[in-house]
């Protein structure tokens, strides 16, 4: 971050602020969607999300990837499986939040760095420091309390959780940028997509076009609520410490926590509080496992190069907790 103006730092943040807060306030907008089903408004969401991206790309002159992309098959292969898998991320969602679990869905949010995690030990073989032993080990704690709470596994959260951590793995391996690749998934989705809006149609089941020019509208701005707060979150990452971004995302989960249960209104019974109290435990705990060894490599950094602390603050992660896990993720968010 060396080299940003006070006026650089500030229109980050006031983007990261618009990006997460966007993400977190989305639970209001996918009920207006109504009477159109969950896989039709994610039909919808697809569709409508390549034009704006592609809008973007051709506004901002970015294409050399694309050829990149498609001389390369395996990267092009998983591309593929990304798209698939923010499919079932995004329409769980959708349906969780139209059926009434926000606050479920708020949970698979809040777990999904605990996710990540153990996926890195059991796939990358990565190794964890006790603290964060123990932040997985509480959050397990807490699915079990939950599971007894809800009477059965929360499998809302679980699915929102592995599917997003799932994706952000195989876009590591992607590596390309946000609005590149949320172009490259939407292509792959469009015609899947289409498809099945056509076939609605032909059934007469489709919405779109049935309930009013306003309801047509909404559906069509599902493309901007998925291509705007993506817009807003590249203009924060380039602008303010990865750290600060790592801390902001906490934002999504807790806004949408705060609707389900002040807005609209979900039981919330002392065993579903315990569970995500445990929950929050945990993030706690690796969070300040995060930051901690954050300053630590800035110091040992500041020691060897002279360098300002604050030029290394964006690389000062050590792979893991709430603020490296979601590093690789975050321009997947709804």
């Amino acid at each position: 971050m060396t080299g940003k103006s006070a006026a650089e730092r500030r229109t980050g943040l006031l983007n990261g602020f618009a990006a997460y807060g966007m993400w977190g306030l989305v639970p209001l907008f996918w009920p207006l969607l109504k009477p159109s089903g969950a896989v039709e408004i994610l039909a919808h969401r697809m569709v409508w999300s390549l034009f704006f991206v592609g809008a973007a790309l051709l506004f901002i002159r970015r294409w050399a990837w694309l050829g990149e992309l498609l001389r390369q098959p395996r990267r092009l292969a998983l591309v593929t499986v990304a798209a698939a898998v923010i499919t079932v991320n995004w329409g769980v969602y959708i349906w969780a939040v139209n059926s009434g679990h926000v606050v479920e869905a708020s949970l698979g949010y809040f777990i999904n760095p605990l996710v990540t995690i153990a996926m890195g030990v059991l796939l990358l073989k990565e190794r964890l420091r006790p603290v964060q032993w123990a932040a997985v080990g509480v959050g397990a704690a807490a699915v079990v309390v939950l599971t007894v709470g809800y009477g059965q596994p929360p499998w809302i959260s679980l699915c929102l959780a592995f599917s997003f951590a799932t994706y952000g793995l195989v876009k590591k391996k992607v590596d390309l940028g946000g609005v590149e690749s949320l172009a490259a998934e939407s292509a792959i989705q469009f015609l899947p997509a289409l498809g099945y809006l056509v076939w609605l149609g032909a059934r007469g089941d489709a919405t779109f076009g049935t309930e009013g020019t306003g309801h047509a509208l909404l559906l069509v701005a599902a493309g901007i609520v998925t291509a705007l707060p993506l817009a807003c979150f590249g203009a924060a990452a380039i602008r303010v410490p990865l750290s600060t971004l790592g801390l902001l995302q906490y934002m999504t989960p807790v806004f949408q926590f705060l609707l389900g249960v002040l807005y609209f209104k979900e039981a919330m019974p002392p065993e579903r509080w315990a569970g995500f109290t445990l929950v929050w435990l945990a993030l706690v705990l690796l969070t300040w496992n995060a930051l901690r060894t954050a300053r630590r490599t800035a110091r040992a950094l500041t020691g060897k190069t002279g360098a300002p602390a604050g030029t290394v603050s964006a690389a000062a992660h050590d792979g893991s907790g709430p603020v490296a896990a979601e590093a690789d993720q975050l321009e997947a968010r709804r």
